[in-house]
């Protein structure tokens, strides 16, 4: 009984949606798709998308461009990619092994180019009957003989430019780049033109790199990284030019709409302070000053 008087005490009351309202959610829902946008560190490139052969190859491989697009949806998610000269892609080896013991393994470079899909320039090597390609160092020329080896001396080796040696076989002070997170695994740090790092100190079996960010980075000594400093050395200091070449580079460009600047970091529009009455106080009148000629 008590909950039939409950219900019968309940008042329903209907909402009213107008065709209006109906028609802004969902004009809402279909202009924001549901896109995931990319992440920083992720590794995950809007640009374009390289067909890798089953074999390493160093023909030029084939390339998609993507101009910012998701290759799923097909819709922009990174927006300012789009055009520019068409690259094809080179298979760079990042992992210079070499052996354990004995003399160091040689390589000879046969050719130093530039690379369209990165900044510093790329060198084609030949190790016995295989051919290769590494990132150039600075003063890399054609005919030159790199050593690599991963031994781990007693006294540390007196390395030149473009050799591949462990961290731990290379003396304090030594510029590196293209070093690897792991043995064996391929240099995956400093890759960008005009960088390198530099080995601070050792510490038992670590080896303390800062880094091109001035950060220093712990790695293991049996880590393997390349002596001197990654060709293409003006690249960050020659500008673009003119708007064609950044086309040619494959960035659009922007719209062109001046907006405020607004939000959380950006300049706030704040209203005018109220104003401010300024009155003299006259409940406290300073004594009057008699000045006399005499002390």
């Amino acid at each position: 009984m008590a909950l039939n008087r409950l219900f019968a005490n309940l008042v329903i009351t209907p909402t009213i949606i107008s065709r209006r309202a109906i028609h802004a959610s969902s004009f809402n829902f279909a202009s924001k798709p549901n896109v995931e946008k990319p992440k920083p560190g992720f590794g995950k490139s809007y640009r374009r998308i390289v067909h890798f052969t089953d074999e390493y190859t160093v023909k030029p491989l084939e390339v998609t461009n993507l101009a910012g697009r998701d290759p799923v949806t097909g819709r922009v998610v990174a927006k300012g990619i789009g055009g520019g000269i068409k690259h094809k892609y080179h298979w760079i080896d990042w992992l210079r092994d070499g052996p354990t013991e004995g003399p160091p393994q040689e390589e000879k470079v046969i050719q130093v180019m530039e690379d369209g899909c990165r900044t510093a320039h790329i060198a084609l090597v030949a190790v016995g009957e295989k051919l290769k390609y590494i990132l150039a160092t600075e003063n890399m020329k054609v005919g030159q003989i790199l050593k690599t080896s991963r031994e781990l001396p007693r006294i540390p080796v007196r390395a030149n430019e473009g050799d591949a040696y462990i961290l731990g076989a290379l003396p304090t002070g030594t510029v590196v780049h293209c070093i690897e997170k792991e043995p064996g695994r391929g240099g995956l740090y400093i890759h960008a033109a005009g960088t390198s790092g530099t080995i601070l100190r050792k510490q038992d079996d670590r080896v303390i790199v800062q880094m091109p960010s001035k950060r220093q980075f712990s790695f293991s000594q049996y880590c393997m990284a390349v002596v001197g400093r990654l060709s293409n050395v003006d690249h960050g200091n020659t500008p673009i030019g003119s708007p064609q070449r950044n086309r040619w580079l494959g960035n659009r460009p922007r719209s062109g709409l001046w907006k405020r600047k607004d939000g959380r970091h950006g300049r706030k529009i704040k209203p005018p302070k109220p104003v401010k009455v300024i009155t003299v106080n006259n409940k406290h009148p300073h004594p009057p000053v008699q000045m006399t000629m005499t002390p």
